[in-house]
């Protein structure tokens, strides 16, 4: 696993084109290197659990257990983000930035201010737009390059 310190940002979308775990601008503080550092080893033990990868997600008072492979996008509505799972929706207040912080940076990719996809349920990928499950979700202007990166790497496999 890798995480990029530089004081480039120009090479941001290249990095996670590598399957990069993050990727911090110089000069960073000690919180950002140790949050980097805590999802480097929070993916570690979701890359070598033996069950399947999943994410606690707060609903109310309690939190819920999502299985990653069950997350088809994430939705920002407001102050609440929209968990469309492949047999129902979840609703948690929560910000899009502390979700990204959780989900693996190569299995989800951020489309625009509003949407985060998850790469293997992408059914159709056009110039402006996305499709998940039948639902068509727009790129955002700059998420463009990120698509592009993902695109790229798809086409590999």
């Amino acid at each position: 696993m890798i995480v990029f310190t530089t004081a480039y940002s120009d090479f941001a979308v290249e990095g996670f084109e590598l399957d990069a775990v993050d990727y911090l601008l110089k000069p960073f503080s000690l919180a950002r290197f140790l949050k980097a550092c805590t999802k480097t080893l929070d993916m570690q033990t979701l890359r070598s659990d033996k069950g399947q990868a999943f994410i606690f997600v707060k609903t109310g008072y309690e939190e819920e257990k999502v299985l990653l492979d069950d997350i088809l996008y994430i939705e920002a509505e407001g102050n609440y983000l929209i968990y469309m799972l492949k047999n129902r929706k979840l609703l948690s207040r929560q910000t899009m930035a502390d979700l990204l912080q959780s989900l693996p940076s190569d299995q989800f990719i951020r489309v625009h201010r509003s949407y985060c996809v998850a790469v293997d349920k992408i059914e159709k990928m056009a110039r402006q737009e996305i499709t998940v499950a039948g639902q068509v979700i727009p790129i955002g202007a700059s998420y463009e390059e990120t698509v592009v990166a993902i695109k790229a790497r798809l086409s590999k496999r």
